[in-house]
């Protein structure tokens, strides 16, 4: 079955199942992204027929919310906390550092989608900060060292 048709019987069935939510909108793009992985192409137009609205109305509730991928995940994402905290301990640095390590901006992910980069606003780790959070993890008081030694973690596992 061609990529672009894999995910339709998933999509019919979140679609059939949440259709008459009120403000189904959200439920269905969350319920699509939780059994996909991201939010496909080819599922605007299904959801659009169904909910009787414009595919730029489900484009834009897509683009809105930066919660939601339009793309496969990467295998690994870097959270990097940028709060008030983390800045006055370091983050600028360690983000310039991780930025170039990568070669991606804020929001990339690398060619190969090994680690997407994600700025955030707080992990709730101020008291030992900076802080990231790798695939859900929080590593606090980081130093380049070990920031270097994280993000190539997550590259040596792939070629191990």
């Amino acid at each position: 079955m061609p990529d672009e048709l894999q995910h339709l019987p998933l999509i019919h069935r979140i679609l059939e199942r949440e259709r008459h939510t009120p403000g189904a909108l959200l439920p269905i793009l969350h319920a699509v992204q939780k059994g996909i992985g991201y939010v496909p192409d080819n599922a605007v137009p299904e959801i659009a027929h169904a909910l009787n609205l414009s595919l730029a109305e489900v484009r834009g509730v897509i683009s809105f919310y930066h919660d939601f991928r339009t793309t496969p995940p990467a295998r690994h994402t870097l959270r990097l906390c940028q709060a008030e905290s983390c800045r006055s301990r370091g983050a600028e640095a360690l983000a310039a550092q991780v930025r170039e390590q990568l070669g991606v901006d804020d929001h990339g992910t690398t060619a190969d989608g090994s680690l997407s980069l994600r700025p955030v606003y707080c992990l709730g780790a101020c008291a030992c900060s900076p802080a990231l959070e790798l695939d859900g993890q929080v590593h606090a008081r980081l130093t380049p060292e070990r920031l270097r030694e994280l993000v190539d973690g997550c590259f040596t596992e792939v070629t191990a």
